[in-house]
């Protein structure tokens, strides 16, 4: 798939490249970043580099995984970076991380939903995941403002540097942004 851009009225999502690798680099240096997600810790330039100039086009191209820079309209100004990437067929577990400055004025709950839109209107997926690792309030925050459904916790469920912890599971269906999923769901009656 190529890559996409999507817009709201304060933010521009594109996929970012060699010219984005300072700016993620600088944003990734947050301790918080590097503690609450899967990156490298000490994140150095060549992580950066390797992101932007390899694994991100090769998510795109392949269809496994896409990622989005999350910038001011502008689109100058790193705010955040969100990924999608395919568990299974019509299935994609949502990331994200969002940069020191710019944390507490809803930038990642609206980037996560002009992509759960896009990703139920234009890329076949009929339940967007997310994940975090119990106790991180800001990662559970943006989820539940976007609309998540918390499913419970998994136990070892994450390897976070070599370390296996349990993480918070949630979902967001088509249905619950008023949208139609691609294939029958038939919900369990209780």
């Amino acid at each position: 798939m190529d890559p996409v851009t999507l817009t709201t009225g304060r933010l521009l999502l594109r996929t970012v490249g060699p010219d984005d690798a300072d700016a993620v680099h600088r944003a990734a240096q947050d301790p918080d970043i590097q503690r609450w997600t899967t990156i490298p810790s000490p994140y150095l330039p060549e992580h950066a580099r390797s992101f932007t100039g390899r694994l991100v086009p090769d998510g795109w191209a392949d269809g496994t995984m896409f990622t989005f820079g999350v910038f001011l309209a502008g689109g100058e100004e790193l705010v955040g970076m969100l990924g999608l990437t395919m568990r299974a067929p019509g299935v994609a577990e949502v990331g994200f991380w969002t940069a020191k400055e710019h944390r507490g004025r809803g930038f990642t709950v609206e980037a996560v939903l002009t992509a759960a839109r896009w990703s139920f209107t234009r890329a076949a997926i009929d339940r967007l995941e997310w994940r975090a690792e119990v106790g991180n309030a800001g990662s559970l925050a943006v989820a539940e403002r976007a609309g998540f459904t918390l499913e419970g916790t998994l136990r070892s469920a994450v390897d976070n540097k070599g370390v296996r912890r349990d993480c918070w599971v949630a979902s967001l269906l088509p249905s619950d942004l008023g949208l139609p999923s691609t294939a029958p769901y038939l919900p369990q009656k209780v």
